[in-house]
């Protein structure tokens, strides 16, 4: 029977959990009520819009 190596375990598996611990601090934030906001107003105008010219 071929020895077994005790030191190997689940590399790539701990390399993706180091990599998702990690936080991305380039990149742009934007506060969930502005999303929110331009929603509701994008709404609004296509409302009005569609009101306007129907």
């Amino acid at each position: 029977m071929p020895p077994q190596d005790k030191n190997r375990g689940f590399h790539s598996a701990a390399g993706l959990i180091q990599y998702y611990d990690m936080e991305e601090t380039r990149s742009i934030k934007i506060d969930p009520y502005i999303i929110i906001a331009m929603g509701v107003g994008a709404a609004l105008i296509v409302e009005i819009l569609n009101w306007k010219f129907v």
